[in-house]
């Protein structure tokens, strides 16, 4: 990959004064009611304690990972979740993660109505001024193709260990099937349509940080260098960090340098790493 990836050690500057805890407010579960079922959808808020009232902010939405919930990155102490909220209090963004259609969901049709239903409550609540996308694992995954099919919505985004292609991605088949009403074969335009290398023009003017590991077999990297590359050739400056012998997993380190590169980017214009 030439010197698209950056080989550790990577030294960043964050941008933003990382506490040793985050300064939240206690987390509050919330729910809506969705309009594409009626169904009750749930999210968890994180508000930083110095947001001033009736200011405008801006909002960081934290994807789960295949198997988990709402709470896994308001909760779990694993470096991608804890890491990432640090990072959000540190600037001072509202943190909210969402259920989104629950613990399989791989950005399927429903839960991306739910997500841009949830964005449009945000902002009519908090006058939002930029929404970041981020995740790990699938929610890395979810998050690159949300940002894809809805680049107006989204100001940047951040991938850890996701993939950038489900139409050659194999992992958790029957999952996905049922997440997305099909097969590949029985519904390609839904698995073609979240797949952000395939659709990447809507990347190119956002700020995007991208985590992989050369041993990750559960979601291989491949996808992701290829969307990277693609990007680079657009004329856009994305940010990747690879570690040849990391494995489905981001250490601290390089999940605060991901994080900070878009939220600096997003929120104050500034491009230098």
């Amino acid at each position: 990959m030439r010197c698209l990836i950056l080989l550790l050690p990577f030294v960043g500057t964050t941008g933003f004064v990382v506490a040793d805890e985050p300064q939240f407010l206690p987390p509050v579960d919330r729910s809506f009611t969705s309009k594409v079922d009626g169904s009750d959808q749930k999210y968890v808020m994180l508000r930083p304690r110095r947001l001033p009232s009736g200011k405008p902010c801006d909002i960081l939405i934290a994807l789960h990972g295949h198997g988990s919930d709402r709470w896994q990155f308001i909760r779990a102490d694993r470096p991608e979740c804890a890491e990432m909220r640090r990072c959000a209090a540190a600037a001072g963004v509202l943190f909210v993660s969402p259920d989104y259609r629950g613990k399989t969901s791989w950005m399927s049709p429903a839960a991306e109505q739910d997500l841009l239903q949830l964005i449009q409550i945000l902002k009519t609540e908090f006058h939002a001024r930029r929404v970041i996308v981020g995740g790990g694992s699938m929610g890395g995954t979810a998050a690159l193709a949300f940002a894809a099919l809805h680049p107006e919505q989204v100001a940047g985004v951040v991938s850890l260990n996701g993939t950038a292609n489900l139409v050659e991605y194999t992992g958790f088949g029957e999952a996905i099937a049922a997440a997305y009403g099909g097969t590949r074969e029985q519904k390609p335009e839904v698995y073609r349509s979240r797949s952000a290398e395939l659709n990447a023009a809507g990347l190119v003017k956002m700020p995007l940080a991208a985590t992989t590991g050369g041993l990750d077999a559960v979601v291989p990297p491949h996808s992701v260098h290829r969307l990277i590359e693609d990007l680079q050739r657009q004329g856009a400056q994305p940010l990747l960090i690879h570690r040849e012998q990391g494995g489905h997993s981001t250490n601290a380190e390089d999940t605060r340098d991901a994080v900070n590169f878009v939220l600096r980017q997003a929120i104050t214009g500034r491009a230098d790493r």
